[in-house]
């Protein structure tokens, strides 16, 4: 059969799924197409030509390739299409965003038929995705004489793919739409057990609101009686993104209120609008940024307070909330993008939006999103420096804060240290900066999108300036399942050859890896003035500052090195006291959290800032648990300031680790990971000398907020609840319902028991296997009321307990344990009251691929207590999980509810549970130290 008819076959196949032709990507597949438009009497001839034309992917993409070839054959007259004529070519051409056009059109422009060429330059014109050899190829020719290589020159000097845009619309008229009452999770825009569909952008947003009809029905209607108005997409009381970076989550929304990014590449749309009464999570909204589209804070609902000025709240404590104007699903609002202001329908004025209009934000905006903007002032940049000319000013200035005597924070130094292109000025909270990143990881579950994004910006090779980059198997670990056999492999091979270290080996010549994507990237990195770029929300490492990130500013940093982002305010976290023995330290860091929101009378001040910790004396994999929870405190990213001695040992333990991986044979042929080794051991050497300290904030430095966790008063552990039955629609599945244990008063019922995910480290394991030997001695044997589920995040974990003596006892109890060689291909939706030891990875923690059972009660180690995320509802009871500390969950399973704090304290006596002593000297340095970066 051909490729033809094959892709015919699967064209019914999508019919009957009511789908529209899979977007072609493939050489074989088009090249066969093309010949059949050559035969004028082909019978497949017309719809050959709508393939061609309509649904072929740009960039870098072999069928891309196969598309500009036989364009340019049309352009210089050896083929001759009736229905493309050599314009309709070049207007093609100008929608294929780099890569192989861009070679077709440097080709004609730079030849010899003068008509040809000037007007191949018009449209080189309007491009932005030129890469380093081709802008070798411009400067060569410019050097020899060429007027056109000139005349390009001089209009990427003047950015004139920009500035012939047209002007951003003065006013946006917009009728509301509610996706839900409070925090909106991107679960619900793009349920993680449809992540296998990401890539088929209309396949995956027929899962957009859980694939709920009726709710996509009345969005439809409603853009429909709306036909002169852009929907926005809101989340009421709540926050619009929480729990993920999700690029597909921005996907879906803008495929049902977006815009067609090009009339000649289906399903691939920009611009969405979308809002929340308590705004957009941070890195929802730079995957907004992305799409060029627009996000805003309403602010509809404000805290009351009385006559004299105190907080008004509940009975609970928490804060009244009063509306001071409706967003109703129906609502119409005029966005007005000169005076910056949100207007009902009267023109009478409601909020300042002017945050979400930045002159950077409406740069994004005019070019269809960010990737223009970044590509674009690289190549003006390149241009002027060719003509040896200063580069004119065009965009916007990069906005400098700078506070003359203030000292900086660790945020601040570390973008000090990475920013390029600025005047030079020392730069604090609120500057808009680009910088270097060193550190860039991608996950599985997003990585086919990163790929296509890489593919359609043409990028083929990571760039020079990136340390190290990193593509994960973790998200699909669980099962391998035809979905996961089909796209891991292709994901692993694309990554590989584009200069990733990958967690599979495309050569299979080492043993495939599932370890959790953050585990190996606090690995990875070893110098605490980092900057990491990942493609998942908890991209928190514990040295440099991690941001989590949508699979296109993954891809963005891959390509470029760069990102661009504004610094951030912090929140600086200091600790006093002393930590009970009876606790762990994730009991802390949901201590944390309560004791913060507190403090703030329900303010979250962490919520888009920095969480500055002063952790001191915490190793890497242990401080680990409190940045990684950071993304569920709203923040933007955590920094840990480390004592010297800590941070050294947190360096030998990741060197060791990397020894592994280059011993397993992940090494490539530049040594990525030799040079990381070498990096750390100059960093050891730095700070042994006292060359360059750690980082460390100025002792001058301001904060939004300061915090001190008080330990005294953490006398129990802390359970993170979803509080699935608040009257308060809008509080449920929040982190912030912190409670004790006592609370459960030891007779809430829990289904199954999570040990795994991001969250919990090698300590975590040991202390499940010291509870079985320690019951087992009391008893002589654990029986399990509920099932107990554990995941260690890393195959290096696993080897050393083994090595240590601790696996053992696991498998004596386990009823199922991880193969290899011979892994699940279906997904677990019943459990026996048995111990699991499942392969390493995210696990239940990503609600992909395992659940728990619907209307489950889970008490879970994970961060994830979004509704449907690990546990979906039931007919019965809604499903919950709630998230504790590894010994809680331990004998919540073996106890089939939550332990009395006495069991509580039985039960971990002589275990060493993750132990937390605040430094005692000072965590600050004299101001000037940002001189030595």
């Amino acid at each position: 059969m051909s490729t033809y008819n094959e892709y015919l076959k699967q064209i019914v196949e999508r019919e009957a799924q009511g789908l529209h032709p899979l977007p072609i990507d493939g050489a074989e597949l088009l090249s066969e197409i093309i010949e059949q438009i050559k035969d004028e009497n082909h019978e497949h001839r017309k719809d050959s030509l709508n393939f061609f034309i309509y649904n072929v992917l740009p960039g870098t993409t072999s069928a891309a390739s196969v598309k500009a070839q036989f364009l340019k054959e049309i352009i210089l007259g050896k083929s001759v299409v009736k229905e493309i004529s050599p314009s309709f070519a070049f207007e093609q051409l100008s929608h294929m965003k780099g890569g192989p056009s861009i070679d077709v059109l440097l080709d004609v422009a730079l030849g010899t038929d003068q008509v040809i060429a000037e007007e191949a330059a018009n449209v080189l014109k309007t491009q932005v995705f030129l890469y380093e050899a081709d802008m070798e190829r411009l400067e060569n020719a410019f050097k020899k004489g060429s007027p056109i290589a000139k005349d390009l020159l001089e209009s990427y000097a003047k950015a004139e793919f920009f500035t012939q845009l047209p002007e951003v619309e003065e006013e946006i008229k917009v009728v509301t739409f509610v996706a839900g009452v409070g925090d909106i999770s991107t679960d619900l825009l793009s349920p993680g057990k449809e992540a296998h569909s990401r890539a088929d952008r209309e396949l995956h947003g027929q899962c957009m609101f859980e694939f709920d009809e009726v709710r996509q029905k009345e969005l439809l209607e409603l853009k429909e009686a709306h036909p002169d108005k852009r929907v926005m997409l809101l989340a009421e009381k709540g926050t619009m993104g929480v729990g993920s970076s999700r690029m597909s989550g921005v996907n879906n929304v803008a495929l049902w209120i977006g815009k067609q990014a090009s009339p000649y590449v289906p399903y691939i749309n920009i611009a969405p609008i979308v809002a929340g009464t308590n705004g957009i999570s941070p890195i929802f909204l730079t995957t907004v940024g992305v799409t060029g589209g627009i996000g805003l804070d309403l602010k509809n609902w404000v805290k009351q307070v009385d006559d004299e000025g105190n907080l008004i709240v509940d009975e609970n404590g928490d804060p009244i909330l009063k509306q001071t104007y409706s967003v109703d699903t129906g609502t119409v609002l005029t966005i007005n993008t000169k005076t910056k202001k949100l207007y009902d329908s009267e023109g009478k004025e409601l909020i300042d939006i002017s945050s979400a209009l930045t002159p950077q934000k409406m740069e994004f905006i005019r070019a269809k999103g960010s990737y223009a903007v970044v590509f674009g002032k690289k190549l003006q940049t390149f241009a002027a420096n060719t003509l040896g000319i200063e580069v004119p000013p065009v965009y916007a200035p990069s906005k400098e804060v700078t506070h003359k005597g203030q000292g900086l924070t660790a945020v601040e130094k570390i973008f000090n240290k990475n920013a390029v292109g600025t005047s030079g000025a020392t730069l604090h909270a609120g500057s808009y900066v680009r910088v270097n990143v060193n550190i860039v990881g991608s996950q599985d579950t997003t990585g086919l999108m990163t790929s296509q994004e890489l593919e359609m910006m043409a990028a083929t090779v990571i760039s020079p300036i990136v340390d190290a980059g990193y593509q994960s198997g973790c998200h699909t670990a669980s099962v391998w399942d035809l979905k996961a056999q089909a796209n891991t492999p292709r994901l692993m091979k694309f990554m590989n050859d584009f200069g990733l270290i990958t967690g599979r080996d495309p050569k299979e010549v080492y043993h495939p890896l599932t370890d959790v994507i953050h585990k190996v990237l606090n690995d990875i990195t070893i110098d605490d003035w980092a900057i990491i770029i990942g493609g998942d929300s908890h991209t928190r490492m514990s040295k440099g500052v991690a941001f989590g990130a949508d699979s296109g500013t993954v891809a963005l940093a891959l390509a470029t090195g760069e990102a661009s982002m504004s610094i951030p305010e912090s929140v600086k976290v200091t600790f006093k006291g002393k930590m009970a023995d009876s606790m762990d330290f994730r009991d802390v860091v949901h201590a944390t959290q309560a004791q913060m929101l507190k403090h703030f009378k329900g303010e979250n001040v962490f919520q888009g800032r920095i969480i500055e910790v002063h952790i001191g004396t915490l190793l890497a994999d242990q401080a680990f648990t409190f940045t990684d929870w950071t993304a569920e405190m709203k923040a933007k990213a955590s920094i840990c300031i480390s004592q010297p001695d800590t941070l050294i040992q947190s360096l030998e333990i990741a060197k060791s680790r990397i020894k592994i991986m280059i011993e397993k044979g992940m090494d490539n042929e530049k040594q990525v990971l030799q040079s990381l080794i070498d990096k750390a051991n100059k960093r050891i050497d730095e700070i042994k000398s006292g060359e360059k300290p750690p980082l460390a904030p100025d002792e001058n430095a301001k904060y939004y907020a300061e915090f001190e966790v008080d330990l005294d008063i953490i006398d129990e552990p802390m359970i993170a609840d979803p509080d699935v039955n608040n009257e308060d629609v809008s509080r449920r599945y929040t982190h912030d319902t912190i409670r004790e244990l006592s609370y459960y008063g030891g007779d809430k019922i829990i289904d199954l028991g999570f040990v795994g995910s991001c969250m919990v480290h090698k300590g975590d394991i040991k202390i499940v296997a010291k509870m079985l030997k320690n019951l087992e001695e009391l008893y002589g044997k654990v029986e399990f009321k509920a099932p107990l589920v554990v995941a260690a995040p890393t195959y290096n974990i696993i080897e050393e307990l083994k090595e240590e003596g601790d696996w053992e006892i696991l498998e004596k109890y386990s009823g199922f344990e991880f193969n290899d060689t011979a892994p699940k291909t279906t997904a677990r939706t019943e459990y026996e009251n048995i111990l699991y030891l499942e392969r390493p990875g995210c696990n239940l923690c990503m609600g992909n691929q395992e659940k728990a059972e619907k209307g489950d009660t889970v008490m879970a180690t994970s961060t994830r207590l979004f509704q449907g995320r690990v546990v979906a509802d039931s007919d019965r009871k809604k499903g919950e999980s709630l998230l504790a500390s590894t010994p809680v969950v331990v004998l919540s399973a073996i106890l089939g509810r939550t332990p009395t704090i006495e069991e509580y304290k039985y039960a971990v006596k002589d275990i060493k549970l993750t132990q937390f002593a605040p430094p005692l000297g000072k965590m600050t340095t004299k101001p000037g130290h940002l001189l030595s970066f």
